[in-house]
């Protein structure tokens, strides 16, 4: 019988695809993964084996042709991530596309007018977004309950000592900021619901031009400070956090982006005691997969789309000039 659903094709065979697309898929109504391609056929042979993928295609090219399918997971280097989202939208297929969403805000801006001018779905996956847990930390914030913040700190830090991972390369737009540091940058921004200025950044190198950790200090336009800390390898060898200061009150979480494994949120008012919420183990990705579907099928909104990408785009951007360092090209 013939899937009458959203079918999806990967482009790649990396190694966040069964995390992020395969394993979602299978407990998701009316979604599919129906095909992959990869610069190496055996490898992609060798994963759709793996994870029961119906068709294997010799190029991305082929499967951006395939007439059976309606929408692309773009997992691929970052400096391919604008290419074949591009070229995704010019075969007329819908867009999945890993964050962070270009190499840099020109190249956003670009994919966003090319989004717009076409009728397809386009949306960079910050997945942690669709979590409750998420929209929780924005509510508690926007409520005004806990007073307007003075301070929002977050952090993204995991150890990846591999200096040869894809992640290192500069000419694949590398580096912690790029990988882990679009997480901390976008969480501080969902919290504040507000866009950053960044007025100063440290980074540590692993090689020329590549950063192994940042440090950026931000200003908020409420008038709020900020710190926005990355790394994938440094001294803070595991963080993934958000702390915000309010003038009556003050939000901690622990680990907002892959909250199914474990999580901490707490909040009080000023001089009170804490209350400590709990939110469901459901994946991140699941929620996300979800939302990518109704927005492609019913039309529903959605909160990472390709405006918002360039926004978060524009804070990395910001974030390599202060450090002294070129943004990715």
């Amino acid at each position: 019988m013939t899937f009458s659903g959203l079918r999806i094709g990967a482009l790649g065979a990396a190694r966040i695809s069964p995390m992020a697309l395969i394993r979602p898929a299978r407990s998701i109504d009316g979604v599919a993964v129906t095909a992959v391609a990869a610069r190496d056929r055996t490898r992609a042979e060798k994963f759709a084996r793996k994870h029961g993928v119906e068709k294997v295609h010799d190029s991305y090219d082929a499967l951006l042709a395939d007439p059976d399918i309606d929408a692309i997971y773009n997992p691929l280097p970052n400096s391919l991530h604008a290419e074949w989202t591009l070229r995704a939208l010019d075969a007329g297929k819908h867009v999945l596309c890993e964050k962070p969403f270009t190499s840099n805000a020109s190249e956003a801006e670009r994919v966003h007018q090319a989004a717009e001018q076409s009728d397809r779905i386009v949306m960079e996956a910050f997945h942690y977004r669709y979590h409750p847990l998420a929209q929780r930390m924005r509510d508690l914030v926007a409520s005004g309950d806990l007073g307007r913040p003075t301070f929002v700190e977050t952090w993204m830090c995991i150890p990846l000592p591999l200096p040869g991972d894809i992640r290192y390369r500069l000419e694949l737009a590398g580096g912690a900021t790029m990988d882990t540091g679009c997480y901390a940058i976008h969480v501080a921004r969902t919290i504040s619901g507000e866009e950053p200025t960044v007025v100063s950044a440290r980074a540590k190198l692993a090689s020329e031009g590549v950063d192994r950790a940042m440090a950026a200090e931000v200003r908020f336009p409420s008038g709020a400070k900020g710190r926005i800390n990355c790394s994938l390898w440094s001294w803070k060898l595991g963080k993934i956090a958000a702390v915000v200061e309010l003038d009556g009150g003050e939000i901690r979480v622990t680990n907002p982006v892959v909250p199914q494994f474990f999580h901490s949120v707490k909040w009080r008012k000023a001089g009170g005691a804490w209350t400590k919420e709990k939110f469901p183990k459901k994946p991140t990705y699941a929620y996300q997969l979800e939302a990518f579907r109704d927005a492609i099928v019913d039309g529903k909104p959605f909160p990472t789309t390709t405006a918002e990408a360039v926004k978060n785009m524009k804070v990395v951007d910001a974030i390599y000039r202060a450090a002294g360092m070129s943004p990715r090209a």
